[in-house]
């Protein structure tokens, strides 16, 4: 997986953050790099609640949680996906 979330395209990764969202991994330890990975490539200070304790249970979907991220990196002029 990339390391820097200007190499992943929104599809990629909503595609991450549903696998997050429904547990789809094999193991634990995969399943916990996933979201340690979410972290790093947000940066967001909400960090892994965006996905299991968002403020407002409407923001609880994957594509929500994008449209999240997106809106914070913007806000703090940091860069988003490739495409």
């Amino acid at each position: 997986m990339e390391k820097n979330i200007t190499s992943y395209t929104q599809d990629e990764f909503l595609s991450l953050v549903r696998r997050i969202s429904i547990d789809d991994y094999p193991t634990e330890q995969e399943h916990i790099d996933a979201v340690l990975l979410f972290e790093k490539l947000t940066e967001h200070p909400d960090g892994s609640d965006l996905i299991y304790y968002p403020d407002d249970p409407a923001d609880a979907t994957p594509e929500r949680i994008v449209e999240i991220v997106k809106q914070w990196r913007a806000s703090q002029g940091l860069p988003c996906f490739k495409d």
